[in-house]
Parts: structure tokens; sequence; C-alpha cells
């Protein structure tokens, strides 16, 4: 249902002049809004609910409840994005709004009417939507207000930064009043541009700082004073950099720059001191040498990689009075942009070097985002390097103790047994004693080398039993110690021999 009816608004509105001045509602674009209008229940069929925009004392509905041609009451209707439900019990009327945009901002109104063009409002509210943004130094911001075509195109633009509650710092304006079509004028890093076939007012803001964070609103100016045409909420970060050094150290430091945009601009390193002011300890030179300029006062060096974007800093034999707070920044004289920030801290030299680096990272120009660093220290002794070697050394004891240990299990493993001492069978006998017979040596038939198991002697004469029996050893086998292996058994039997058997 198309809603084409502008309600008239009483010339004497109690409810309006109540709420003077209005009561304003932000909210971020995309965002939604709800408002509630509360009512007198009255007896009776319920009067239809409107929820209006107003201009020029004229209510422009946007959407209202009905009755269908049964006359049922219909308490919930929507158009577009806008939602109005009434209930009729709570006597409450709400009202949703979703995704947002600039061009919503303005005021509103919710009332009832019955069956007429009057409308009687309950509630009235302003409404204001504002556009955020996020940045990082050195970024270029770009908004585009556009404006109603009710507005006078020549009337003139501005952007003006928001003082307090309700002033608002110019920056920038147009030329006009004028009936050019097109205006554009510059101040400092702002500017601002009015096509007024397209009726948009373009507005840049370029290096940006920390320091432009804030609430800032496109105006046009009226014969009663400049009017709101939309808010930008600005937020910018700054990067960041934290080093800690040694004495003697030195300190390299690489600040990435949008080449395109920055390629011709002086480059500077700079301290900041107590009054938070950035002296300039050494920039690039002002005419360029190729793609290379450098200057190098006392032990600090810079240079500009123009091709690369790429500036590189570096600090000598670093004291302890190096340590502050510095800037890479673009040089414009008199005048210092910061690119990277770098806290630094030296420390003495019995203390351990670290690093730590907190880098932001941008979403419009990704190039000019990082920051690196490097250091060159004289080698050091520490405690993590004196464990490192007593570890390496006892393990390399627990491998040759293993190795020892496993060389002796294989020898020992592998060491043939000794066989016992062969018994002799050589046999000087006495006088009156018989010479052997024979000799048997019954061995192990497995292997010829394993100990003796039995030995026969054959004597040729009888022996008597009382007569002793020697046997020679050689000298060797008598002169040694004897060995650890034993002999398991050796018997040795007297055979008795028939006594004709003796010639």
């Amino acid at each position: 249902m198309e809603l084409r009816v502008l309600l008239l608004l009483p010339l004497c509105c109690p409810g309006l002049q109540a709420q003077t001045p209005l009561p304003e509602e932000s909210r971020r674009e995309g965002s939604t809004l709800t408002v509630l209008c509360p009512y007198t229940i009255q007896t009776g069929s319920p009067s239809q609910k409107v929820w209006c925009r107003l201009r020029n004392r004229l209510c422009e509905p946007l959407v209202e409840t009905t009755y269908s041609m049964f006359y049922e009451y219909q308490n919930q209707a929507t158009e577009g994005t806008v939602t109005i439900e009434d209930d009729i019990e709570r006597g409450t009327i709400s009202i949703t709004m979703r995704n947002l945009q600039v061009q919503d901002s303005g005021k509103y109104s919710c009332g009832s009417h019955l069956n007429t063009d009057k409308f009687f409002p309950l509630k009235t509210i302003s409404l204001n939507v504002f556009k955020e943004f996020h940045s990082q130094e050195l970024d270029t911001l770009s908004v585009q207000c556009p404006y109603s075509a009710q507005t006078y195109s020549t009337t003139t633009k501005a952007w003006c930064r928001r003082e307090g509650h309700t002033l608002c710092k110019t920056m920038v304006s147009t030329n006009y009043p004028s009936t050019r079509h097109y205006s554009k004028a510059q101040q400092n890093r702002t500017s601002i541009q009015d096509d007024t076939w397209d009726k948009t007012v373009t507005i840049t803001m370029q290096k940006l700082q920390e320091q432009d964070t804030g609430v800032y609103w496109c105006t046009r100016n009226t014969y009663t004073g400049p009017i709101r045409i939309m808010e930008v909420r600005l937020t910018v970060s700054k990067r960041t950099q934290q080093y800690t050094a040694r004495e003697s150290d030195m300190l390299h430091v690489q600040c990435l720059y949008s080449s395109p945009d920055y390629r011709a601009v002086t480059k500077a390193w700079c301290k900041v001191g107590a009054g938070k002011e950035c002296a300039v300890l050494v920039r690039t030179d002002q005419q360029p040498s190729e793609h290379h300029r450098t200057a190098q006062p006392g032990t600090t060096t810079i240079q500009d990689d123009s091709r690369r974007g790429i500036i590189t800093v570096t600090m000598e034999k670093l004291q302890a009075q190096d340590s502050g707070v510095y800037w890479c920044a673009l040089y414009e004289h008199p005048q210092l942009f910061r690119i990277v920030e770098v806290t630094l801290d030296i420390s003495n030299g019995s203390d351990e070097t670290t690093l730590s680096v907190t880098a932001n990272t941008s979403q419009t120009t990704p190039s000019v985002n990082n920051a690196s660093f490097t250091t060159t220290a004289p080698p050091k002794r520490s405690s993590v390097n004196i464990f490192i070697l007593l570890s390496v050394f006892l393990g390399i004891l627990l491998i040759l103790a293993l190795t020892s240990v496993i060389t002796l299990c294989i020898k020992k493993h592998r060491q043939p047994r000794q066989g016992n001492r062969q018994a002799e069978d050589i046999y000087d006998k006495p006088e009156d004693t018989a010479q052997f017979q024979s000799t048997e040596r019954m061995e192990s038939p497995e292997n010829d080398s394993k100990d003796l198991k039995y030995v026969t002697l054959n004597f040729i004469n009888q022996l008597s039993p009382e007569e002793p029996l020697y046997a020679n050893v050689g000298q060797s086998q008598a002169a040694e110690k004897p060995k650890a292996e034993t002999v398991e058994y050796a018997n040795i039997a007297l055979k008795q021999l028939p006594a004709n058997n003796k010639g």
C-alpha cells in the first residue's frame, strides 16, 4: 500500500511544544532503531496509528495500521524496512526501522488519525544516522554527503569539527554563493567538493594523524545558520613498535609507506621530547639522487628506497640516553606526519637482548603497515648456552658408557670355552713297577676340543694296590695357574692282569 497522503499538523500542537527541543536518537549507519509510543486506551473501535516523517510542518506517512474491507483492524503493517505494531491491550505503538542509512536522518513522529487529514502526534524524535570510520595514520579519508533536492544547490557547504554539544568549528567550505556547477576548496590537508548536479558534497582528508580523531559534520548554510547534513565519527590509530636492546647494540628500523603517494616527500627520523615535540635527528636530502637518498649525521643514518616505499634507519652503538620515543615520519617543513612510532628501551650490557614488536594493520593501504627491526650484538654466554653444553657433554658420556657395556657383552658371548688340561699318558714306573700296556682315551664324540670325559689306563704288570701311581705332566702345565674352567670328572681304574702273562 502506497502512502501518499500528507497529514497536516495542527497549528497549535501541545505534544510537539512539550518536546522542544526534540530528544535525539543517534544510530550508526546499518543499525536498527526501535521506538515505543504509549497512548491512552479508549473504548470503542481503535484508531489507526501512523509513523511519519516531518518536513515543513507536514507529516509524510511511512507506515500505518489499517482496517480491512470487512472492518477488521490490522494492527501490524510493514513498508520497506519500517514496521509498525499496535498493542491495543497495553496501549503502546512499536516502530522498528532496520538498516538505517544517512539519508534517514531527520524528525519523525508517531500518532493517530480518525479518517481525517489531521494528525494527532503522540511522540516526536530527531533521528541522527552517522557514518563511522576507523583508519590508521597516513590513510586518506573520503566521505560523500548527499543532500536532498529541496536544498538550494548554490548554498555554501562546509566541513566542520564538533567541539562540545553544539559548537562546530569550520575546517573548509565551498566558495558559494555562486551559480557554478562545480565548486572546490582546500585548506591544509582537507578539501571539499560540491557537485550540484549529483547533489553530493565530497570531503577528503589526507595524511590522517591520531589527533584527527573526532566528530565531524557536513553542513549547509541557511539564513538561520548551518544545518547538519551528515555526521561522521572518525577514529585514527597510530602504528606502534616496541624494541628493547642493550648498550653498544646496533638498531635497524624499516618503515613502509605508500610509494605512489609519498615517493617525493622528504622522510625524517625524530625523537619526541618532553614538550611532545619531535626533534629531527636525521632526514633524507631534499633533492633525490635516483631512488636512494642518504644522510649520515653522527651514528644515526636514514635511507629511503622510494621504489619499494621503504625507509631504513640505523642507530649504531646505542647508549642508555638513546632510550625514548621516536617517529619515522614524512617531513613537510615545518610539519611532521608520523608513519610509525617506535619506543626504544636501552638496558645495560648484563641484561639479555629482547625484541617486542606490536604492529597495527590498515585495511586501506596494506603496503604502509609493516615495520621490521634487526639487531647486531656481540656473542654472549648465558645460562641457556651453559645448559645446552652440559646436556651435550652428559649425552656423550652416556653414549660411550652404553657402547662399552654392549662391547663387553658381545665379547663374553663369543669367547670359546677352554677345555681342561689334557692328562698326560706318560708314566715312569719305578724298578719294580710295570709299564703301561696301553692307554685309551674316551672323549666326547661331538667335539674333540671339549673337556676330557673318561681315561682308561691299562698296565702290563699287575700293580699292588699299595703301590702309588704317578703321572708326569708337561712343565708348562705344571707351572701355570689352573684356568677358570674345571674338569667335570676324571676316573682312573686299575685292571687286574693274570700272572701267566708275565714272561
